[in-house]
């Protein structure tokens, strides 16, 4: 996809997504080409943690652990009962 520079100004965000997607961008300057758009790395390679382990993986290592360490808390039904009287009126 060619661009003139003066219109990629206002969609940038949009056109890196679609850069990253894989699609090649061109931005041109008066009808001539003067810069690319490219992906650094395809995405598959860019979900790994700074140590290097899958992100997907340590996603799921963290929700394991913080799932063992919670406790019960009230029933959500209830959660919001000390806020109205008896009478079921705001307090």
């Amino acid at each position: 996809m060619n661009i003139p520079l003066k219109d990629a100004e206002g969609h940038l965000a949009e056109l890196v997504r679609r850069a990253e997607a894989g699609e090649e961008i061109v931005l041109t300057r008066e009808g001539a080409p003067a810069a690319k758009l490219v992906a650094l790395a395809p995405a598959t390679e860019r979900c790994v943690s700074a140590n290097g382990d899958d992100i997907y993986a340590a996603i799921d290592r963290i929700s394991r652990s913080a799932s063992a360490k919670a406790t019960p808390g009230p029933d959500a039904a209830r959660s919001q009962d000390f806020l109205y009287g008896h009478d079921g009126l705001p307090l």
